[in-house]
C-alpha cells in the first residue's frame, strides 16, 4: 500500500502536468485566434490555389468569424479558468492560506507571457502560415463547440435586443473595399505604396460608388456646332477644335441631333473633292447631318462602372448626359472615366495640360474654379469634402451660401480660399492655401 507521501507526490505531479497541458492549450487557442483573424483571405486564397489544404480549411472556417471567435474564446476561457483553479488548489496545499494570492500572481504572469503574448506574437509575424497550420486542428473543435456557441450567440442577441441593439449575423467585420483602402492608405503613410499606385487602385474601386454627374463636362463648356451653318464653316470649326467628336444641334444648343466625328467628316470631304465628279466647290453640297452619328444619351445618375461597361458594349466613347427631365446636363467620354483611375490623360492638343495647378511664391495654389474637388485632392493629397459639391467653385459657393465677388476670402476645412476671377455667376479662378 502506497504511503501518504507517495500519494501526495503523485497528486502534485499530476496537477502540475495538467496545469502545463492546459497552458499549452491556452497558448494554442490564443495563437489560433490571432492567426485566423489577422490572416489575409487573399493570401490564403493564393495558398489554397497552389494546393495547400490547410489554407483551404482556414478559408472555410473564417467565413463565419462569429462562430470561429466564439469557439476559440470558449475553449480558451475554459482552459484558463481550469488551469487557474488547479493552480490555486495546488498552491493552497503547498503554502496554506497564502497560496491563493501566490497562485493568482504566478498564473497571471505565466498566462500573460506564455499563453497570450508569446503565441500571439508568433502568430502575427506570419498569420497566413500559422492559420494554415492550426486550421485542421481548430476545425473539429469548432464543430464540437458549435451547439454551445450557437446557444451563447442566441443569448447575446436577446440581451442586446433588450437595449435596442440589433446584431446582423450576416454582416462582415470589415468590408473588402474598406479593408483594401485602409491597407493602401497605411502603406502610403509608411512609404511602402507610392501615391500614384494608391490613387489608381482607389480610383478603380470608386467607380461603382460615383456617378456620371460627378465627372461630366458641363454643358456650358461643351463645343457644339449649329447644323444650319454653311458646310465650309462647319469644316473649319472641326479643324480648329482640339476634339475629334463634336455634338451638332438644331435650333437650340440643347437640342443635340447628332455627333460628328472628324474621320467621318474627312471621308465625306474626300468623296466630294476626289470622287469621280469631285471638285473643291462641291464641299458646299456637304450635308453634315448625313455624316453625323446618332447621339447617345445617358442619365446623370448612372454609375461610372456601369457607364464604362456600356461604352465597351456599344463600341463608343462619347455620350450626352441628361437629367431626369431629359434636359442636357453635359457630356462624358470613356477617357473621362479612365482618368479617374490613371489620372489626367493629355495629348499634344490639350491646352495648358502640363500645369493644371500653379504654385505661387507664398506657397498657395492657383486653381481653376471648374476643377473637381477629387482631382485637387488627388493632385495635392488633400482631403477636401466632395459630398455637397463636385468642383472647387461649387464648394466655395456652398460654404459661402452666396456667389462671391473677386477679392473675397473664406476659411473653412483648414484652408484659405481667395476668389481671384469671376465670369457672370461662375467662379473661374481661386487661390488656395492651407491654414
Amino acid at each position: 500500500m502506497d504511503s501518504p507521501a507517495t500519494v501526495a507526490d503523485a497528486a502534485l505531479f499530476i496537477s502540475s502536468a495538467a496545469i502545463i497541458g492546459l497552458l499549452l492549450l491556452s497558448a494554442f487557442f490564443s495563437g489560433s485566434e490571432t492567426a485566423l483573424t489577422a490572416a489575409s483571405r487573399g493570401k490564403l486564397r493564393a495558398r489554397a490555389d497552389k494546393g495547400e489544404r490547410g489554407a483551404e480549411t482556414a478559408l472555410t472556417i473564417t467565413e463565419d468569424n462569429e462562430r470561429l471567435i466564439g469557439s476559440v474564446l470558449l475553449g480558451n476561457n475554459f482552459v484558463n479558468i481550469l488551469a487557474t483553479s488547479l493552480a490555486t488548489t495546488l498552491f493552497t496545499r503547498l503554502f496554506g492560506d497564502s497560496g491563493v494570492a501566490l497562485a493568482t500572481l504566478v498564473m497571471t504572469l505565466v498566462v500573460l507571457v506564455f499563453a497570450e503574448v508569446l503565441p500571439k506574437t508568433y502568430a502575427i509575424t506570419n498569420p497566413e502560415l500559422a492559420a494554415s497550420r492550426v486550421s485542421p486542428l481548430i476545425r473539429p473543435i469548432i464543430l464540437i463547440l458549435s451547439p454551445v456557441v450557437s446557444a451563447v450567440r442566441a443569448l447575446v442577441r436577446q440581451i442586446l435586443a433588450l437595449f435596442g441593439v440589433r446584431a446582423d449575423p450576416d454582416s462582415q467585420i470589415m468590408a473588402v473595399r474598406d479593408e483594401i483602402a485602409g491597407a493602401l492608405q497605411l502603406g502610403h503613410s509608411e512609404g511602402v505604396v507610392e501615391k500614384e499606385d494608391r490613387d489608381r487602385i482607389l480610383g478603380a474601386l470608386d467607380l461603382s460608388e460615383r456617378t456620371v454627374e460627378e465627372i461630366m463636362l458641363h454643358r456650358s463648356q461643351i463645343e457644339v456646332i449649329d447644323a444650319d451653318l454653311p458646310p465650309e464653316t462647319i469644316l473649319m470649326t472641326c479643324l480648329e477644335s482640339s476634339h475629334t467628336r463634336l455634338p451638332i444641334y438644331k435650333d437650340d444648343p440643347e437640342n443635340i441631333v447628332g455627333v460628328i466625328h472628324a474621320k467621318d467628316l474627312l471621308r465625306a470631304v474626300e468623296r466630294l473633292v476626289r470622287g469621280p465628279d469631285g471638285s473643291p466647290e462641291k464641299i458646299s453640297e456637304l450635308r453634315v447631318l448625313d455624316v453625323a452619328r446618332k447621339p447617345y444619351f445617358v442619365p446623370d445618375t448612372t454609375t461610372l462602372d456601369d457607364q464604362m461597361r456600356e461604352f465597351l458594349r456599344r463600341h463608343t466613347h462619347f455620350a450626352m448626359v441628361v437629367d431626369e427631365y431629359g434636359a442636357l446636363r453635359g457630356l462624358i467620354t470613356l477617357e473621362d472615366i479612365l482618368e479617374e483611375i490613371v489620372g489626367e490623360i493629355t495629348d499634344e492638343f490639350d491646352i495648358d495640360s502640363e500645369r493644371p495647378l500653379r504654385r505661387t511664391e507664398d506657397g498657395a495654389i492657383l486653381v481653376d474654379g471648374a476643377m473637381t474637388i477629387r482631382d485637387l485632392n488627388r493632385a495635392m493629397d488633400w482631403s477636401l469634402p466632395d459630398e455637397e459639391a463636385n468642383t472647387i467653385a461649387g464648394l466655395v459657393i456652398h460654404e459661402a451660401q452666396s456667389i462671391p465677388t473677386p477679392g473675397q476670402v473664406f476659411s473653412f476645412h483648414g484652408f484659405r480660399f481667395e476668389v481671384l476671377q469671376r465670369q457672370a455667376n461662375r467662379i473661374t479662378r481661386l487661390k488656395i492655401r492651407p491654414l
